[in-house]
């Protein structure tokens, strides 16, 4: 059966072949991602990710964009580790829209 996060063989529009400039947020992403998992640190590995990314319902799989799933699955892996605790992730997350708000 196939699931919400396996396109393979169906169609999908036509593929933009040109670079795009990247937001600022998501290359922190980007970043995060290679950060987290350097062998030294080995706080996430690309089978996690993955893992994380196709465990997203498939409302919120197809209402992400690509490092929304991103960063939801590593925050997700890091918080299943116990790097995180839900209290400490709720509080940066209120921390920085209280910033946006400000601004």
């Amino acid at each position: 059966m196939r699931q919400h996060h396996d396109m393979g063989g169906l169609p999908a529009g036509p593929v933009e072949r040109q670079e795009h400039d990247y937001a600022l947020w998501e290359k922190r992403v980007d970043a995060l991602m290679v950060l987290l998992s350097e062998p030294q640190r080995a706080l996430l590995r690309v089978d996690e990710l993955r893992r994380n990314i196709e465990a997203l319902g498939a409302a919120a799989y197809e209402n992400m964009s690509y490092y929304e799933r991103w960063i939801s699955a590593i925050a997700n892996t890091l918080l299943q580790r116990g790097v995180l605790s839900a209290d400490e992730l709720g509080r940066k997350l209120a921390e920085i829209e209280a910033r946006k708000t400000a601004e």
